[in-house]
């Protein structure tokens, strides 16, 4: 399995490890329920180096990204951040990602680690304007700091600037201890934040400086397991659990990340046809009405007919609950409707709420 320029760190930390998309990552530290609640309280700090980033720059790197993209990278000026899908000619997604405008010639492209090769041989096999593109991922290392005192924490490390006054979805490069860094004003959380875009070979320096900050006020460094239940309180869909190439962005509820007017880009005829003819299936937030746990796959009934499954379950350390996603015929359920989850066997009651679940 591939790992991340913090491997040795993590395990002089006595982290456990579990496989992710080919990576032997971190997934806890001390336990997931006490990391989620440091980050939802105090800070976090992650590393997601296993992310992807491709660079696309020169001539043609504004055209080939508008063209893979569902959201309107015409919009972004230099420093900004934007949400964004790739889409097949079916409408299927290919992946969700962040693009960085450096400038009008120059985006780095944040990808699903365990999409790096699928979505570099899709961007590659759509160049036709022109555009270098690279794969920077192996040299780039990412760091984030998550948590209501994030600002304060980083802020005595970047002393040319306040990094308060970054916007959100917003980006500069600056010194973070003397390390050149990309400080995005972005996250995974649903929590102030920073993701710290470094070279590899700076990413344990980066690391060793930000962990006893971050210790000293009673934070902690995060694992995947609180990521993922951080996000999902969060609302924030996962990749190859919440969406894949067959699903479309409707499916997910992602439409308001759809920029039809006035361009082109892959997919838009099909999806155009989609919204026309009106969705099938769309994705609700549920929440467990008993002490029962419902987990990706697990089948939805309301009475005696199955409605749909679930993509993403787990325990809400914040609300004392478990919650999910379901992706479910539309429009079977609305807000509030009472559903049931077949787990091993037996149906436990849960209702539709509102995501977020959390709303900071």
């Amino acid at each position: 399995m591939k790992r991340t320029p913090l491997y040795e760190t993590h395990k002089n930390l006595n982290a456990k490890f579990t496989e992710f998309g080919g990576w032997e990552m971190p997934v806890q530290y001390s336990s997931i329920v006490t990391e989620h609640l440091a980050v939802r309280s105090i800070a976090g700090l992650f590393d997601l180096s296993h992310m992807g980033e491709i660079e696309v720059s020169g001539q043609g790197a504004n055209e080939l990204v508008q063209k893979l993209s569902t959201n309107d990278v015409g919009r972004l000026n230099d420093g900004r951040v934007l949400y964004t899908l790739f889409c097949n000619e079916t409408g299927g997604i290919v992946d969700d990602l962040l693009v960085y405008r450096h400038t009008d010639n120059h985006y780095m492209l944040v990808i699903n680690a365990t999409n790096i090769e699928k979505d570099m041989a899709w961007v590659e096999t759509c160049n036709d304007t022109g555009a270098e593109v690279k794969n920077i991922s192996e040299d780039t290392a990412l760091i984030a700091l998550q948590g209501p005192q994030a600002i304060d924490l980083l802020n005595p490390f970047v002393p040319e600037r306040d990094v308060s006054k970054i916007p959100y979805f917003r980006f500069v490069l600056g010194e973070v201890a003397g390390i050149r860094t990309v400080i995005s004003r972005t996250g995974y959380t649903g929590e102030v934040g920073f993701e710290l875009y470094v070279p590899a070979v700076s990413a344990e320096r980066l690391w060793t400086t930000l962990y006893p900050a971050v210790i000293a006020v009673g934070g902690q460094p995060v694992g995947l397991g609180a990521r993922d239940t951080l996000r999902l309180e969060a609302g924030l869909r996962l990749y190859g659990m919440d969406m894949n190439d067959d699903t479309n962005p409707f499916e997910v509820g992602l439409s308001r990340f759809i920029r039809f007017k006035n361009r082109q880009f892959i997919g838009k005829k099909a999806l155009l046809a989609e919204k026309k003819e009106g969705i099938t299936k769309q994705m609700v937030g549920f929440q467990m009405l008993d002490r029962a746990v419902a987990r990706a796959g697990y089948a939805i009934y309301q009475g005696d007919e199955r409605i749909g499954s679930v993509t993403s379950g787990a325990p809400s350390p914040s609300l004392k609950c478990s919650i999910g996603f379901a992706s479910i015929e539309s429009p079977a359920v609305s807000e509030n409707e009472k559903i049931d989850v077949e787990i091993r066997g037996k149906l436990h009651p849960a209702k539709i709420v509102e995501m977020p679940f959390i709303k900071n």
